[in-house]
């Protein structure tokens, strides 16, 4: 056994851990002659990650050493904080100061130890394992000696510089993208400009440099793109049929907004005596996209489609999505079908899942279902074929919704806004929302739950959305926040029920605070998540739950139909051993690119909706207190923008108390729910937020 063996062995032992050179080389009794090579070796060990080695100088493993794993997630001014990637061992983050860094940034992963203070919570960094950023978005600029990018991140808090050889050709003032290419020890990174992608003062540049940073892309790779072409050339053949239950003699529909290009779902419906006979047919999207092919590796990179008011960033290519996976009207689609017997009660008393094939009777709206359902007789007769069916979804979904109350189920009527671009013009109309969503919501659902409880059932490999209940600290936080606005909260903070909020919400329905209640509830729950293990679903009440209904547009939907329909054709154990372990690597991954793709759009969003604004200065508008700060108060309009009010404008002082979501002040007092007359005064591009001018408090 050679010394890297017998050192590898020794610290795994835990013999000489937190040690130094020289300690280590007392206890192999090594000549202190000899040192430097024993230290060069420990170095080699430290180099490859094997071991590590402190501000002390004294080597181990990371646990030895009482080492911290995390992310560093910065701040303009310089200073950081590390975020631990165990919560279990390290349930708090710790600061770290722009010395304590050590040439580490924003979004790197790091080693840091923890450093005495008055705190107890500061640390710093001992080794930077990975970095965040390889490509980064920008404002380039430049001078006669260099060029230089200022990351639009305001939280990687350095420039990146670029050679003047590098970017001679390139002008100052556009928006680009620049490769890292080094980083210099004690100096900026450096690297190169690889996409221009407009003028700083260009709308869609600003647009697009938001796509970039957060790495979404609008083009596919060539091979990924003829991949699709041949699958959508091929189409369905005779042998796609063999086993697959014909559904092409049924009224099925399908019903979508205006605009959707991309169908993943259609439903039908019978009744028969008091149960009602209802199908979900989802795309078969995993009969064209094999596992790890091309296109299913690119799938799963994506994670999911991403929506912007002037484009969709596709999961998959559009030979796929709004081409031969897509529901169409009229058109022969292969499917994975979900058939539900259900009582008059909403219970379901018997299901099958089956491979099917569809044609789609019609190609529906929302608007069009509405429509219906109040009586318009111009859409009545253009679909007098399903009219009775459509009365008998709204049927259905009225007893489900009812069955769902029952169980507890947590009914959030969050505003989000519509935003759309048409004719080059931003449109914002005031939220609205219409029962047929809630028809297709109600249906989905069902689903949903239906797949997963089969799944577990059988013990199967399986990707589940799960919701944990709040956590006592949030769930106390909105107790109070209710009970401040008058309401009778008294559950249980260290065991919240599903129904505890719903009947929460429901005493609030006809109270002006009742969209912020909403808010502040949701903002007290868990993030909804991926994950290859059961825990429920607090949000719907449910003890078993999945994404089954979208795999054109959702990775976890993909998988699972893989495995559903290896289940189905007799080869259980062969899913075992392919999905085992890759259900976990599917959930991780589809979570993360989920929260990706959720700020992405949020960010595309406050752009659009800052522009929209930007266009009413000096307008007044009711709004809603949203919420308060120390610097000021939020404020949210009809069509759910929301505008921010400076405490410096406001005449007074103030304190803020954030427990009870007040601004108190000495004369007035404002709180979320509350009603202000407000005027549009100015937009900050820089942190894309429309300012208001509080005119004054409305009065009930």
């Amino acid at each position: 056994m050679n010394i890297r063996q017998q050192l590898l062995q020794a610290f795994e032992e835990g013999k000489i851990n937190r040690m130094t050179a020289s300690d280590i080389c007392r206890v192999f009794a090594i000549p202190y002659r000899e040192k430097k090579r024993l230290t060069q070796v420990l170095d080699t060990l430290v180099d490859e990650g094997l071991i590590y080695e402190d501000n002390g100088g004294r080597y181990g493993t990371a646990t030895a050493l009482g080492l911290i794993k995390g992310k560093i997630s910065g701040n303009e001014r310089g200073f950081a904080f590390l975020v631990p990637g165990d919560r279990e061992a390290h349930p708090d983050d710790y600061f770290l100061s722009r010395r304590a860094l050590r040439g580490a940034l924003h979004g790197d992963v790091v080693l840091a130890q923890r450093v005495r203070s008055e705190s107890g919570d500061e640390a710093e960094v001992i080794r930077i394992l990975e970095r965040g950023y390889t490509e980064i978005v920008g404002t380039f600029t430049k001078d006669r000696y260099a060029g230089y990018l200022t990351p639009d991140e305001k939280r990687y808090s350095t420039e990146i510089f670029i050679p003047l050889h590098r970017c001679h050709q390139i002008k100052s003032g556009v928006k680009a993208v620049a490769r890292i290419t080094e980083y210099p020890h004690g100096k900026a990174p450096s690297g190169e400009i690889i996409e221009v992608l407009g003028d700083e003062e260009d709308f869609f540049a600003e647009e697009l440099s938001i796509i970039r940073s957060y790495s979404l892309h609008e083009t596919f790779p060539d091979g990924v793109e003829e991949a699709a072409q041949k699958q959508e050339e091929r189409g369905i053949t005779p042998s796609d049929l063999l086993g697959r239950r014909d559904f092409r003699d049924k009224l099925i529909v399908t019903i979508d907004g205006e605009d959707t290009r991309d169908i993943d779902d259609a439903i039908s419906i019978e009744k028969v005596g008091e149960d009602y006979l209802l199908g979900v047919h989802i795309a078969d999207v995993s009969h064209y996209v094999k596992y790890r092919s091309p296109l299913d590796k690119e799938a799963l990179s994506r994670g999911t489609s991403v929506y912007f008011p002037d484009r969709v960033l596709p999961m998959l290519p559009k030979a796929l999505s709004n081409g031969i996976c897509s529901l169409n009207e009229g058109e022969d689609r292969l499917t994975l079908s979900c058939l539900m017997r259900v009582n008059a009660k909403g219970v379901i008393v018997d299901s099958e899942i089956v491979e099917g094939i569809i044609r789609s009777t019609h190609k529906m709206t929302y608007t069009e279902i509405t429509k219906m359902l109040d009586g318009d007789e111009e859409t009545l007769q253009k679909y007098a074929d399903v009219q009775d069916m459509v009365a008998t979804f709204a049927e259905l979904t009225k007893i489900l919704q009812q069955m769902r109350h029952k169980k507890g189920s947590v009914t959030l009527d969050v505003k989000e806004a519509k935003i759309m671009l048409i004719d080059d013009e931003i449109v914002i109309p005031d939220y609205k929302r219409q029962f047929s969503h809630e028809i297709i919501e109600a249906f989905m659902v069902l689903a949903n739950e239906t797949v997963a409880s089969f799944m577990q059932s059988i013990e199967a490999p399986f990707v589940y959305r799960v919701h944990e209940k709040p956590s006592e600290e949030k769930a106390q936080s909105f107790r109070d926040f209710a009970q401040g606005l008058g309401l009778k909260a008294k559950f249980n903070v260290t065991d919240v029920h599903p129904y505890d909020y719903q009947n929460l919400l429901k005493s609030a329905e006809e109270l002006p605070s009742y969209s912020v209640l909403n808010r502040v509830m949701l903002r007290s729950m868990q993030k909804a998540r991926y994950s290859p293990e059961n825990v429920g679903h607090f949000g719907l009440a449910s003890d078993c739950y999945c994404h089954f209904t979208s795999p054109i547009r959702r990775y976890p939907d993909l998988c699972i139909h893989r495995i559903i329909k290896d289940v189905l054709n007799g080869k259980y154990a062969q899913a075992c051993e392919v999905y085992g372990g890759f259900v976990e690597e599917a959930a991780s991954k589809s979570s993360d690119r989920e929260r990706n793709a959720a700020e992405a759009e949020r960010e595309v969003d406050a752009l659009y909706t800052t522009m929209y604004m930007s266009e009413r200065l000096g307008e007044e508008f009711v709004a809603v207190v949203s919420g308060v700060t120390s610097r000021g108060i939020f404020a949210e309009l009809p069509n759910t923008i929301e505008g921010f009010i400076p405490i410096e404008s406001i005449p007074g002082s103030y304190e803020c108390i954030p427990e009870r979501f007040l601004l108190k002040g000495s004369k007035e007092s404002y709180t979320i729910g509350e009603q202000l007359l407000v005027k549009v005064i100015d937009v900050d591009f820089y942190r894309r937020r429309t300012i208001f001018q509080l005119i004054e408090k409305v009065k009930k």
